[in-house]
This record gives structure tokens, sequence and C-alpha cells, in this order.
């Protein structure tokens, strides 16, 4: 089992959407995947068509089963048109209690201790993050294996950024007192980019120049994902033909050949 989470202290630059889209490509494709929202806006739970709840409070905080806590998404809500779905994938649900969660736990491997108990039965774990930070964070860093880092190609954004590289810095400094390894950085996924606005193709470039490979394609803004959003649906399924969709698929593809193989 791999666990990876999403980051960037900076709302609004696509952190759902990317963790949605990734988490239903991989089960389409064959993995049994669990998207865990740890945002109190639970914009990911109503993503995916369910109501916000305290699914992640519940667990960590009230020791509830993770049987109790967890919400099977039904194929047909993501599948592809004329493609089965070899996978499966649950939601672990939030709502306004998960901001309580920081101030109710002391341990900070409260949530490594948790996810381990779903190590034969979940390949992938994907937790949708606030951009808050808070003693939560500092636990899932402790459970996670990598770290995607979505942004706009814009200054608040970046900030966000470069707070959330000096969190998982100070992170793995902890992890190595403990003996962990250090967390994979998968990527820094340029969102919404505008490509015929200066700011943004300069903004790229600064990047680029600064984290070289790990910046991958920028996802160009397209109208077609707020459509996808308003109904629920991902562009994988809404779209499958659209340039979004292909997109989608090829953020799907570096996820899956950067876990490599899930134990």
């Amino acid at each position: 089992m791999k666990i990876i989470t999403l980051l960037n202290e900076k709302g609004g630059v696509g952190k759902t959407t990317i963790a949605t889209h990734i988490a239903a490509g991989l089960a389409v494709r064959g993995m049994r995947v669990l998207l865990v929202d740890a945002d109190p806006q639970g914009h990911a739970t109503v993503s995916l068509g369910l109501q916000k709840e305290p699914g992640l409070y519940d667990l960590l905080v009230r020791d509830a089963t993770f049987k109790s806590v967890l919400r099977f998404i039904p194929p047909k809500a993501y599948q592809i048109p004329n493609q089965a779905v070899n996978g499966q994938l649950f939601v672990l649900p939030s709502n306004v209690e998960t901001r309580n969660i920081a101030n109710s736990i002391s341990d900070s491997f409260a949530v490594s201790e948790r996810f381990h108990e779903l190590e034969n039965t979940i390949d992938l774990v994907i937790f949708d993050t606030s951009p808050t930070p808070s003693l939560l964070h500092g636990s899932i860093y402790i459970a996670t294996d990598g770290v995607l880092y979505p942004t706009t190609c814009e200054y608040l954004s970046f900030d966000g950024l470069v707070e959330s590289i000096k969190h998982r810095q100070a992170a793995e400094a902890h992890r190595t007192q403990w003996g962990l390894s250090d967390i994979q950085v998968l990527g820094i996924v340029p969102t919404m980019y505008r490509t015929k606005t200066l700011e943004h193709s300069e903004n790229l470039k600064q990047l680029q120049q600064q984290f070289g490979s790990l910046v991958w394609e920028p996802i160009p803004q397209r109208t077609i994902w707020a459509e996808a959003a308003a109904i629920r649906r991902q562009v994988l399924s809404f779209a499958q033909e659209s340039q979004a969709a292909k997109d989608a698929w090829a953020m799907v593809n570096r996820v899956q050949e950067a876990i490599g193989g899930v134990k």
C-alpha cells in the first residue's frame, strides 16, 4: 500500500480536482483506491456525490472502524463509457468537524497507525488536505510516502508552495529521528494555466528553473473542468474525448509511474 498527499498552503489551486481525478483514474485501471478528505470544506466528498459527514474525525478521534466510515463509490459514478472499471474507489468523508482533529489527537503516528490497518485491502491512499497547516498535517506527513504539489502560476500560490515545502522538510527531520525514509516528491503540477498571459508564462519558467524535472506539464484552464464539477463528475467520464480528459489521464499516468509497483 502507498500513501500520497496533495499539498499547498493556498486554497483554490486545484488539489481536490487533481485528487479526485487521480483516484478515479487509477480505480478504473484496477487499483483499490481510498480518497481521504482531510479538508473541513469536504469538497472531495461532495465531488464524488456524497454527503459531508465526520468520517475522518470519527476514525481518528472516536476510534471508529474503517467499515463504519468508508463510503464505496459505485463504478457508474466515474466509469468511462464503454470501458470496464477494474478496481474500486472508496472515500473517507469530511465535514467541519475535521478542523477539530488537530486539537483532539496528540500522537504524531495517529494517522500512520490507523491507516496501516488497510495494508491488505487498499492499494493506494490519497489525502486531499486543507490549505491551513495543523497538527493533522503533521500526522499525515508521518504516514505519507509521497507528496504532489498543485500550484497556479501566481505569487500567492507560489508562497503557499514554498511554505508547504518548508513544512515537508521539517517533517522529514522528525521522520529521520524515527528511522523513516524521506518523503518522495512526486511532482509540482501547474494548474489553471493561462498560456496567453505573461504572468503565467514567466512564473512557469521560474518554477521550471528552480525545480527542474519535478515540474509537470501545466494543466491549461478550461471551462469544462468547472462544468464537470458542477454535476459531480470527472472530465475523464464527462468529456472523455476532450483535451481536459487527456490532460487528466497524463496526470494519472505520472502518478502510476511514480508510485511504481504498489506493495
